[in-house]
């Protein structure tokens, strides 16, 4: 009776402690056992085992959720619309071409789309086989393990902490621009902040906007949007999300009237110096790539799809859809704007901070200007409602498994939404939005979302060649080996499959695990050598492009092993990744070799956040209670069967004074993230 009931399965047997969270008002044994759920603690365990035993979600569990399921396909689009296609359409577009590629934009961002469509579709597959809150976090808590999902979780509620601030205070600025700066001319005046690496005035806009979002703000703003529940969000992102999208096809068609191919023909004497040669392709290929690494980050925000796994109907079938769907739109969004924009006005005169304002005023359509701003309002609106949706549930899967704290698992009974998470996730994102220069933290981003995308797509992979699938709930299959994987075997056939396997073994499955490994360091190490080493390997030098030669053959002898091995089978999955092993492991060289391009600031930051995480995660361990991974499962069931009422009361009002080192964990947090513009 218990196996249905439970949620999760973990490889160890354990006992569970979500049985009877539908009985608690929304919240999980977990945050309500005062320490180590019983479900992640084993005591027995040797510290290696803890950190690579896996989260197993068997078929009825991935559908049962204690939030409320109330969204559907098209809501679930116009969510990841709205969460991709904000300030980057108002920005980017403009920025790249004057910077980096010129015209060409329009092929950077064609570059970018597929890099972003191959991670979407590894999202899309595990968001069919793993349909729950937490997104990358979830996904490699299934198939990486426990360490590797307490790095991504840790690095995606960065992520989008500076998300969602630096999009408040973009909002914060356009609404200033209305009111010709009045509010910052004044803040500068009553408010200084003489800090070099702080905001020069405290944004005060940027702050409230975000709180209002957030949710209820010291009980005085009842009807605050996120914590009142995810459908009222819903339709208040669907409004902003249509507003922006008619823009933007007001900017293609009216503008296409005023376009002048001359301006992507331009001769060389007619460019000023500094802005390449003129013609398409002024920066060169070289330009259109390193225009493509920038606006790779326009089409980050379709992976508010996947956190919503556990608030979607049909998640198995809307989750695909909606994140194969939303990238087109967005891609077609992005094409369609940056014709228009070079072919209205030269790219090399091109406005970088407000391009499309720019533009229209210098053809003479001021009008258009304040047409313009409208949707860039609407656009932000969605964008910044899009980076609110999944921090407070990625929080709110982190604290269910009790790798952070758990009262961030509290869900309320009422909405069915996890407001704790909620109403804490916003007052971090307003701190910042209101005190720090989010442009200096703008990289942070980027690492912590290659970093999931590449997990994700490693994920996928080693789910194809392993024995047991999730989506099955095959949480008892066999650990023996089949007769097959018994017999002796050479070298050559195991790592080529000669006597051809149907299906995975465990053998084969480690061998896909060791290779994918492999393959991981390798491109890293050929990453590298074209990144710091690119003139080099351009001039064909012997010293450079020698080494590069080996370790791509190293590489593709990898794959060629790794395609030869027999895969599990995906016809009870609503969608499949074509073409793997090549798909993932070309979506995990690209997000590598970004990544490298990030400059070393952004790798300092990034170590820092993660030193304040695992001392976050080491206090929770050191507090947990170990006799809890005792009890067996009887023993959990009538625990929670007579202290239920009693404990829900307890957790509901001293949730937060029973969490140890919460208080140390919010000052080291402030301080470290001041210490993030430092670096």
């Amino acid at each position: 009776m218990f196996s249905k009931a439970s949620m999760y399965h973990l490889e160890a047997p354990r006992a569970g402690s979500f049985a009877l969270a539908e009985k608690t008002g929304g919240i999980p044994a977990v945050a309500r056992s005062g320490g180590r759920s019983p479900i992640m603690a084993d005591s027995g365990n040797s510290f290696f085992s803890a950190l690579i035993r896996r989260k197993r979600i068997g078929a009825d569990a991935a559908e049962a959720s204690q939030l409320n399921r109330c969204l559907s396909t098209f809501d679930l689009t116009l969510l990841g619309v709205g969460g991709t296609l904000g300030l980057g359409i108002y920005v980017l577009a403009g920025q790249v071409a004057s910077t980096k590629a010129g015209p060409a934009v329009v092929l950077s961002f064609l570059v970018a789309a597929i890099a972003s469509v191959f991670s979407g579709l590894c999202y899309a597959e595990f968001g069919s086989r793993v349909p729950r809150a937490g997104s990358a976090y979830v996904y490699s808590y299934v198939t990486v393990g426990e360490f590797m999902a307490f790095v991504i979780g840790w690095n995606l509620i960065l992520e989008y902490i500076i998300g969602t601030a630096s999009v408040a205070r973009g909002y914060s600025g356009y609404l200033d621009s209305l009111v010709n700066h009045t509010i910052e001319e004044h803040m500068r005046k009553w408010m200084p902040i003489g800090v070099s690496w702080l905001s020069s005035y405290p944004d005060l806009c940027a702050l409230a906007i975000t709180l209002f979002l957030a949710g209820k703000w010291n009980c005085i703003a009842p009807l605050l949007l996120l914590a009142g529940g995810v459908k009222e969000s819903t339709k208040f992102n669907n409004a902003f999300t249509a507003i922006n999208l008619l823009v933007v096809i007001y900017v293609v068609i009216v503008g296409s009237f005023k376009a002048d191919i001359a301006n992507w023909q331009l001769k060389p004497k007619d460019v000023p110096s500094g802005h390449g040669k003129g013609g398409f392709f002024p920066y060169g290929i070289g330009g259109v790539l390193n225009g493509a690494a920038s606006c790779f980050y326009g089409f980050v925000g379709f992976d508010v799809i996947a956190t919503m796994g556990e608030e979607v109907r049909n998640p198995r079938r809307a989750i695909p859809v909606s994140i194969v769907v939303s990238l087109g739109v967005v891609f077609l969004a992005y094409f369609g704007v940056s014709i228009i924009e070079t072919l209205l006005w030269p790219y090399y005169a091109q406005n970088v901070s407000a391009p499309l304002p720019f533009v229209f005023q210098q053809v003479g359509w001021s009008v258009a200007k304040w047409i313009i701003t409208i949707g860039a309002l609407a656009g932000l609106s969605t964008s910044l409602l899009g980076g609110m949706f999944p921090l407070p549930r990625v929080l709110y899967a982190m604290g269910t498994d009790g790798l952070i704290f758990r009262f961030l698992a509290i869900v309320h009974p009422g909405r069915k939404t996890p407001m704790i998470a909620t109403a804490v996730s916003g007052i971090f994102a307003g701190v910042m939005a209101m005190m720090f220069n989010v442009e200096e933290l703008a990289n942070m981003m980027s690492i912590g979302t290659l970093l999931a995308y590449s997990l994700v797509a490693v994920s996928v992979l080693m789910l194809r060649y392993d024995v047991t699938r999730p989506s099955d709930g095959d949480a008892d299959a066999p650990d023996s080996m089949p007769p097959d994987d018994q017999k002796r075997r050479s070298v050559m056939t195991m790592l080529f499959n000669l006597d051809k396997l149907a299906s995975p073994t465990n053998a084969t499955s480690l061998i896909v695990k060791s290779f994918t490994l492999c393959i991981g360091g390798l491109f890293m190490a050929v990453t590298a050598l074209l990144v710091f080493a690119e003139a080099d390997v351009l001039a064909l030098r012997a010293s450079v492009v020698a080494p590069l030669a080996v370790l791509s053959l190293a590489a593709l002898f990898c794959i060629a092993c790794i395609l030869r091995q027999p895969r599990a089978s995906t016809e009870n999955l609503a969608f499949a990744v074509p073409l793997v092993p090549l798909i993932p492991l070309f979506n995990m060289f690209v997000n590598l070799y970004l990544m490298m391009r990030l400059p070393p600031a952004t790798w300092a930051r990034f170590a820092v956040w993660m030193v304040v995480g695992f001392w976050v995660c080491a206090k929770i361990e050191c507090h947990s209670i170990p006799a809890s991974a005792d009890l067996s499962q009887g023993a959990v069931v009538a625990t929670e069967e007579v202290e239920l009422h009693a404990e829900q009361k307890c957790m509901l009002l001293g949730g937060l004074e029973s969490q140890p080192g919460i208080v140390h964990a919010t000052l080291l947090l402030l301080c470290v993230v001041g210490a993030f513009c430092v670096l």
